[in-house]
């Protein structure tokens, strides 16, 4: 008898674990929605669009050719969510996988794997160099977990000349000499940087030395005598990220620099102050994170503020205006420059010397 209700007791707590597991599941699918998109899904939401001329007249006059790096499992969970956000605001957009597809992938002729990640980029810049050198002016690597706003990325470059041996990302120090841009931050090469890339492998100065792709690169941009930019803003602030937002923006203690940070070549700033007003990046970001994101870049907007940045206006008439900012208005007006020297600013009234 004993033995009989322990029996019950144990298919009871079967029957009760199964029933509270597909509860679980169906609760788990209402509160947080698959990600999996079919064909019809993948044209995000289309709002009412204002004042982007600035950025639309920008786009035909830097133009950026981006390419993600991508595997044939990744199309679905990761790929599609680029292709439905910012890959469309490319000028051209390449996904570079190890096996064509109707997606549409570019197949390059190489394994997939960590270890195959470098001759997946050596392999990549050379399809680009031989087929679309003349489409773009700058050219856009970026994994296929990395947010991009290529507003701001052109904003940054448009200070800069394609044809000087310019690469921009987010600097790392160890292992190259003259310092490296991080690859989960994504980099972005000028058309002269990428002619010298690919003459570096043709003509053997540079080789397949390393697995790891981002120091590859650097190792030959620095045998080419390719510069690295300054790509912080002019107040300092970061605008490439390797991480997601949440590992720089809360605010911290004093403290030794956290794993994440250790690679850095200007002096990391943890809170609000760490990343730029104009940010261009930021990697590690999954499907739900993708379209949060460009949410709140593109669509939130506060009632009752005012752009800061309206390039409608003159400096001279925001320096007239009693908010004016000279800081503000050095910052916008060139991310990418190491120094800048602000605009001279209302004359303080209450200041005798003031004529």
């Amino acid at each position: 008898m004993r033995s009989f209700k322990r029996h019950i007791l144990f298919l009871s707590g079967i029957a009760v674990s199964v029933l509270l597991s597909k509860t679980c599941l169906l609760i788990r699918s209402t509160l947080t929605p698959s990600f999996t998109m079919n064909d019809s899904y993948t044209s995000t939401v289309q709002h009412a669009v204002k004042n982007r001329r600035a950025a639309l007249d920008l786009s035909q006059k830097v133009r950026v050719l981006c390419w993600v790096m991508t595997q044939p499992q990744h199309l679905k969970s990761r790929t599609q969510h680029i292709r439905a956000t910012w890959g469309k605001r490319c000028n051209i957009v390449l996904y570079m996988s190890s096996e064509a597809s109707d997606f549409p992938t570019v197949g390059l002729n190489v394994l997939e794997g960590r270890s195959q990640l470098y001759w997946k980029t050596i392999r990549a810049f050379q399809h680009i160099h031989m087929h679309h050198l003349d489409d773009a002016d700058w050219f856009l690597k970026a994994d296929d977990d990395t947010f991009v706003v290529l507003e701001n990325l052109r904003y940054g470059l448009s200070k800069h000349n394609a044809e000087e041996p310019l690469y921009f990302g987010r600097r790392f120090t160890p292992f190259v000499a003259q310092g490296y841009m991080s690859g989960g931050a994504g980099y972005v090469l000028s058309k002269e940087a990428l002619r010298r890339f690919v003459k570096g492998f043709a003509d053997g100065l540079c080789t397949h030395n390393t697995e790891i792709e981002d120091i590859g690169l650097g190792k030959c941009m620095e045998t080419m005598k390719v510069q690295l930019g300054d790509s912080r803003d002019v107040l300092g602030r970061q605008t490439f990220h390797p991480y997601p937002p949440n590992n720089y923006l809360p605010r911290q203690l004093p403290r030794p620099r956290p794993w994440y940070l250790l690679y850095e070549h200007y002096h990391p700033v943890e809170g609000p102050g760490c990343c730029s007003d104009l940010a261009i990046s930021f990697h590690y970001i999954d499907a739900v994170q993708m379209h949060t994101l460009e949410y709140y870049t593109y669509h939130l907007r506060p009632f009752g503020y005012k752009y800061r940045f309206n390039p409608g206006v003159t400096a001279v008439h925001d320096a007239n205006h009693e908010d004016f900012n000279p800081s503000i208005v050095c910052l916008f007006r060139s991310i990418f420059q190491p120094h800048c020297i602000p605009l001279v600013g209302p004359k303080d009234k209450s200041d005798p010397q003031s004529v």
